[in-house]
């Protein structure tokens, strides 16, 4: 029982984690040694326990936490430095920006100024926002398009920012890359209308990202400037039926400089609060602002069965519609119906702009390492060094087994408190 309490322990708060059914070996590489074996038969529950890690919030609480967490480490990096980014960077001009989808028809909202379109000023959790006013008119057809191509509108306006920007400075572009850099970290989120907008930190660096200081051209009201511009861009779109679909950003464009010591103006847009904003949204998906699915459907008639809004449900039903055409096969919107279109990552970054989400699970892993050898009587751990002559072989092999956890398994779980120290040691 102690063994079986430690190993869910180990799983801080995960409810569906992985079991595997294998061995592993770890052996001196210098000497062949055999220094531990771990067979999957011997542990309390009989397989390896592994964490889902799962971002979404819907399917596992716990490691979305953890998501997040990470999350806000990495976008906090980029904004005033840590995680092996210089702090300078804090003096980098940079923007928060949110890019919206454009509009498929009137849907009930909360105008800051007057009612809705319908009569009604709606309280903030009616269910009715978002949906449309005349559901036979909605421009279904398109929203899913738009969803399916919302990445691509963001390469493409990435492409046309760097050009805009050495527009306004004077360059060319291959001049450019020799005195700036534009680095960015994003989040796609939907609107209660089902359709994706994406929040982005965007900064200007030195031609080698965030290590080098800016040109003394590059402010944060260019960088505004050019994004405004780049945000026209438009990505063509399938012709369907005789009509040609064009894709592009909505008109409304929120651009707001960050504060920071350098950067100190009226705004109350913080550091801080970009960050928590940002990740708060990465373990998020369509299920949460919309009301639909949080996995794939095999079959339409599966939709019967699904207790969801009947405007997520028609959003779902035209994705499934549109994937039957050959020539809309590449979107596979059919395996990406639940999430009404959208295929892409909800979190990217570009390279330069700060750590990477598997350099914080490493430390993570790392840092977790060490406390076990502690825990075992070990006082002075010594860190892993992956350079050094004397690393161990592991030989391992390990087989799918099964999802979740047994009902005494689960009874178990629940009486244990997840202990999230580790992670804030790790983050600190």
């Amino acid at each position: 029982m102690p063994g079986l309490m430690r190993q869910l322990r180990g799983l801080g708060g995960c409810t569906t984690p992985i079991r595997l059914d294998g061995h592993r070996t770890d052996v001196h590489s210098g000497t062949g040694e055999i220094l531990a074996e771990l067979h999957a038969s011997d542990l309390p529950a009989g397989n390896l326990l592994v964490r889902c890690n799962n971002r979404r919030a819907t399917r596992c609480a716990a490691c979305a936490e953890t998501y997040r967490r990470d999350t806000y480490q990495l976008i906090t990096a980029g904004l005033r430095g840590g995680k092996g980014t210089p702090e300078a960077v804090a003096t980098h001009p940079r923007v928060f920006a949110t890019f919206t989808a454009p509009s498929f028809g009137p849907v009930h909202n909360r105008p800051t100024k007057g009612r809705c379109r319908c009569g009604i000023q709606h309280p903030t959790d009616a269910p009715e926002l978002g949906t449309p006013l005349n559901p036979e008119t909605y421009d279904y057809e398109a929203a899913v398009l738009w969803n399916a191509h919302a990445s691509k509108i963001w390469a493409r306006f990435s492409i046309y920012l760097r050009r805009e920007v050495a527009k306004r400075a004077g360059l060319s572009q291959r001049e450019f890359r020799d005195h700036a850099r534009i680095s960015f970290a994003k989040v796609a989120e939907y609107q209660r209308r089902g359709a994706i907008h994406f929040h982005a930190v965007i900064r200007l660096d030195g031609p080698d990202g965030g290590t080098t200081a800016p040109p003394a051209w590059a402010t944060a009201d260019l960088l505004a400037d050019a994004i405004r511009a780049a945000a026209d861009a438009e990505v063509p779109g399938p012709v369907l039926d005789g009509r040609a679909h064009t894709f592009a950003f909505g008109t409304q464009l929120d651009i707001r400089p960050i504060r920071s010591a350098d950067f100190d103006g009226a705004t109350e847009l913080t550091e801080r609060a970009v960050a928590a904003y940002i990740a708060k949204y990465a373990t998020k998906g369509a299920e949460t602002a919309t009301g639909t699915l949080d996995r794939p459907i095999k079959f339409l008639a599966e939709l019967g069965r699904k207790s969801i809004p009947e405007h997520a449900r028609r959003l779902i039903r035209t994705a499934w519609t549109l994937g039957s055409r050959k020539d809309l096969e590449d979107l596979r919107l059919r395996a990406w119906a639940h999430m009404l279109g959208f295929r892409g990552h909800f979190s990217t970054k570009t390279r330069r702009y700060s750590t990477t989400l598997g350099a914080l699970r490493t430390a993570r892993a790392e840092w977790r390492r060490l406390q076990a050898a502690i825990a075992h009587g070990d006082e002075n751990p010594v860190p892993a060094n992956p350079d050094s002559d004397e690393s161990t072989l592991v030989l391992a092999h390990w087989a799918f087994a099964g999802t979740g956890l047994t009902r005494g398994e689960e009874w178990l779980a629940a009486s244990i408190t997840p202990d999230t120290t580790d992670m804030e040691g790790a983050a600190a």
